[in-house]
């Protein structure tokens, strides 16, 4: 009942105060127009609101946070500033009435002071449309929990609230907060500055240590899902004490264990996610610990905090970075902040009044002057311009021009839309609440120097928040590393190029490096895999990219084409003399004996052969393979062809005319030879295009196994496939015609054509063989140039072993080229046989 008591007259006392006049207090002044200021001139580290029974906390009881002073005295000294001007709000006082929340434990009791009317009531109504609270604006509080708390409750009633420090993303929710503001930038932008800070070092092995509140996890969760090539060695809680001067046995061995697994971590790089109350015992910890070679990354909760900078010893623990608002300067503020108001001793009149009194901030600030002007005007500076941004949404709102204003009785809503719309600028920067994302302040990257105390958090990099880039200012940073180096924090080294990431652990920045194999190359898109090089390229072992690979085919100037073209030449003329020469003595015995009109369909088809020699040479094209892979295997099949029919006829001739004569008359009547030739030439053209269909005569590269580097450009990956298929009926009738030649061994030695056509076939069956091994075992030039040699051993074996004996009995032996001689044969064979 007691506590009850004090609540009652605390808050009575509270809401009695807009009654009794206040001049001249750092916590009240009078004005047509109030604004309500929430800061934390004291501070507990409470990890929720003081709830735990019903009496007003005491904020002087708690430890005294000089920075909150300072930003009380932002305030004030912007409504003294726009008070005496002359072209903002002429005419116009503003007023303010400030409290001492102590930083989140005292957040609703201010508020109902502020929603409080001039009758002291917090009235009942189905709508405040016409209900005017003390204030017509909020600034505060600082905590991005006591933010959230405070905007909960003024936006129902649509009271504009600008927080100077609250950096927590709920606040951007319009839906739920639309009255609420924020004059620093968002939680999620801190984060984007540190990974930038990150990227920029190539830090990608960090550990990540938050506070176990809201502030701590809400950075986390951004963190995780803002984070990319980012791996986290150690993630732990840093344990919130329920006091900042006692810490208990449980949460000391916590934290103890915390420090051990920073210093047994790899990683070299410490990100701190935390308010600046629950570090104190952490650092000395750490100090105590011997915690050394780190580099520590601070949000923006605790960067320029004097309370950590000021720990015994903490130069030891390394580097300390920070994601800090960033500095202005604002002329006069530094004397103003350590000046007395006049006729005040620094606290209400009324000594009564709960949380609107500080005895020892006057006396601090000037203690710590020299540290607050060498810290500059951060969060001063968010005070300072929310502030202007009410006056100006007012200004706006009672249309003043360069006399005066209308004054008239504002209600907070309307005053909601003008600070959406404001847009003017402050100390030659531009203030507008307009885009998404606009803020009064924004980040800077600070590292803290111990050496220079006048500059202790000396800025190295700004951040811009709408381009999300940093723009380092100086390289000159100071790291703790030997020779000023900057620290290496990966869990691997980088690979070197052309090696592959082969993982070692769960985490993507663990691998070890593999060279890409030959063959295979790096691409950058994919670091975990080789790619195989294209067909007509290839790589050494460990490459980033391929080279074209050298191609080989059977060029013009080789010795070996010029060899095969000079026996295909001389085929040629060969065949082309013995053609003219059968035309000239086509009545002669020795040619109707050699096949007669045969004879020209087959020295057609040879001379066609000789002529298709040049089609393996050179590069191929679907042309001269199309021809390659036809062309001789046509011609050989009627070279072929005729020689069986020329060897049938003649054993028909003195056998089958004996043993059959019906079939023989048969044979002769109805011209078999062409008929023959002609079934098997339509055969031959019906596979060369099956087989053609099957394997397409297109060129392809052939890597060449004892050198992948060099490719030969062949007519086709199945080319021996194809060539088999081509030469089954070539070899059926190869051995037909052999037989056939070896039954007429014994015929008049006229007709008797045995031994020619044996070392025909014998050159096409060694080429062939030949070309068969060849190809089973190489591959490239090779298989071209033992397919070209075969094709024109075949040719000229044809050509020179058929034909040529019949050219040197017609030029040479002219009287063994008469009918007469033959008749002569026949009958001595015919007497043999009887």
């Amino acid at each position: 009942m007691r506590s009850t008591g004090v609540l009652a007259v605390c808050v009575s006392v509270l809401l009695t105060m807009a009654g009794s006049e206040t001049q001249y207090s750092d916590f009240h002044l009078a004005g047509d127009y109030l604004l309500g200021g929430l800061f934390s001139l004291h501070a507990e580290t409470m990890s929720s609101p003081h709830l735990s029974h019903s009496a007003v906390p005491t904020c002087q009881e708690y430890k005294l946070k000089i920075a909150g002073y300072s930003y009380l005295q932002a305030m004030r000294f912007a409504v003294e500033q726009i008070n005496n001007s002359s072209t903002l709000l002429p005419g116009v006082s503003l007023g303010y009435e400030m409290v001492d929340v102590c930083y989140f434990t005292n957040s609703i009791h201010p508020i109902l002071y502020f929603l409080a009317n001039n009758h002291s009531v917090v009235q009942l109504h189905n709508n405040y449309t016409h209900y005017q609270p003390r204030v017509l604006a909020v600034i505060g509080p600082d905590s991005s929990q006591a933010a959230v708390i405070v905007a909960h409750v003024l936006s129902l009633f649509l009271i504009p609230q600008i927080s100077y420090r609250a950096t927590t993303n709920e606040l951007d929710n319009r839906a739920r907060f639309p009255s609420a503001f924020r004059a620093i930038s968002s939680m999620e932008q801190q984060i984007v500055a540190m990974l930038l800070l990150l990227k920029e070092f190539q830090w990608n092995w960090i550990n990540v240590l938050y506070s176990d509140d809201d502030y701590g996890r809400q950075n986390l969760k951004l963190l995780w899902a803002r984070a990319t090539g980012i791996c986290v060695a150690l993630q732990d809680v840093i344990p919130v004490p329920r006091s900042s001067q006692l810490l208990s046995l449980e949460l000391q061995g916590k934290i103890q264990a915390t420090v051990s697994k920073v210093i047994h971590s790899t990683a070299k790089v410490v990100i701190v996610l935390s308010l600046e109350l629950t570090l104190p015992f952490f650092f000395q910890e750490a100090v105590r610990q011997n915690v050394t070679d780190l580099v520590w990354i601070a949000a923006e909760a605790w960067a320029i905090e004097p309370s950590l900078y000021n720990i015994t010893d903490l130069w030891r623990v390394g580097t300390i970075l920070g994601v800090a608002a960033k500095e202005f300067s604002i002329p006069g503020f530094d004397d103003f902040r350590v000046s007395l108001a006049e006729g005040a001793n620094g606290q209400a009149r009324d000594p009564t009044t709960c949380n609107q009194a500080c005895d020892q901030c006057l006396g601090a600030a000037r203690d710590a002057d020299l540290t607050m002007r060498a810290q500059g005007e951060r969060i001063d500076f968010n005070v300072y311009s929310s502030v202007y941004i009410v006056a100006h949404a007012l200004h706006r709102l009672l249309g003043c021009n360069a006399t005066g204003c209308h004054k008239r009785v504002v209600y907070p809503w309307q005053l909601v839309s003008e600070v959406k719309r404001v847009d003017f600028f402050l100390l030659n920067k531009r203030i507008t609440l307009r885009g998404k994302g606009d803020t009064p302040n924004s980040f800077e990257i600070i590292q803290w120097k111990w050496d220079q105390p006048n500059n202790p958090f000396q800025k190295i990099a700004s951040y811009s928040t709408k381009n999300q880039k940093l723009l380092f200012l100086t390289q000159n940073i100071s790291w703790h590393t030997p020779n000023n180096t900057v620290p290496i924090s990966v869990c691997s080294q980088k690979c070197q190029p052309g090696q592959r990431r082969k993982p070692i652990s769960v985490s993507s920045c663990c691998f070890e490096c593999i060279d890409c194999e030959a063959g295979t190359f790096l691409n950058n898109n994919d670091l975990y895999s080789c790619q195989p090089c294209p067909d007509d390229q290839w790589s050494h072992a460990g490459s980033q990219e391929c080279y074209p690979r050298l191609v080989k085919y059977l060029e013009w100037q080789a010795g070996t084409t010029v060899v095969l073209l000079l026996f295909s030449v001389l085929g040629l003329v060969a065949t082309l003399v013995t053609s003219v020469t059968f035309a000239i003595h086509s009545h002669t015995p020795v040619v109707k004996s050699a096949g007669g009109r045969m004879c020209f369909l087959m020295l057609a088809s040879l001379i066609i052969g000789f002529v298709n020699i040049p089609m393996y040479v050179g590069i191929p094209t679907e042309f001269k393979c199309m021809c390659r892979q036809t062309v001789f295997s046509l011609c050989f099949t009627v070279c072929i062809s005729c020689f069986t029919v020329r060897s049938f006829q003649i054993i028909s001739i003195f056998k089958m005319a004996a043993w059959l004569p019906k079939a023989y008359s048969y044979w002769m009547k109805y011209n078999g030879q062409y008929i023959f030739i002609t079934v098997i030439i339509a055969l031959k053209v019906t596979i060369t295009v099956t087989n053609v269909i099957i394997h397409p005569p297109a060129p392809v590269l052939l890597a060449l196994e004892d050198d992948p580097a060099i490719v030969a450009l062949q007519c086709n990956k199945s080319y021996k496939l194809a060539l088999l298929m081509n030469s089954s009926l070539d070899m059926f009738l190869s051995i037909l015609c052999f037989y056939c030649s070896y039954m007429g061994k014994e015929l008049p030695k006229n007709y008797n054509e045995a031994k020619y056509i044996t070392l025909c076939m014998t050159c096409y069956f060694v080429s062939w063989i030949s070309m068969f091994l060849v190809m089973s075992m190489y591959r490239g030039v090779l298989v071209t140039i033992c397919d070209a040699m075969g094709v024109v051993i075949n040719l000229l074996g044809i050509s020179i072993g058929y034909f040529g004996p019949k050219c040197y009995l017609i030029f040479f032996h002219p009287e063994r080229n008469t009918a007469a001689y033959f008749q002569t044969a026949i009958q001595s064979y015919t007497m043999r046989q009887d």
